[in-house]
């Protein structure tokens, strides 16, 4: 499993891309794709603002409103523990 953490600039979002749902709430669509390479602050994946078919077709300049970092949590198993140089004595501040 595999997590991405985004981060958005809100001033960047066009406000004619902002959506009021029947329920009073704000929605806009956006999209997240890897980068093809990582950029200086490694970030894996970029956010822009979501195109219609027609601006696509029109060739609309793509708005970026975002970036991300992928982080994977390191998972313990029993061979990775297995793997895992002894503890030594110096270092044996366990209460019992």
């Amino acid at each position: 499993m595999s997590l991405i953490n985004i981060s958005i600039c809100l001033t960047d979002i066009p406000r004619d891309k902002i959506k009021q749902a029947t329920n009073g709430k704000k929605y806009i669509n956006l999209v997240c794709v890897d980068r093809k390479e990582k950029s200086k602050f490694d970030e894996t994946h970029t956010v822009y603002v979501s195109q219609t078919k027609e601006e696509r077709a029109a060739g609309a300049q793509t708005v970026f409103v975002g970036s991300g970092k992928e982080y994977v949590p390191q998972v313990i198993t029993a061979e990775s523990v297995d793997s895992m140089p002894p503890m030594s004595d110096d270092n044996d501040d366990l209460p019992f």
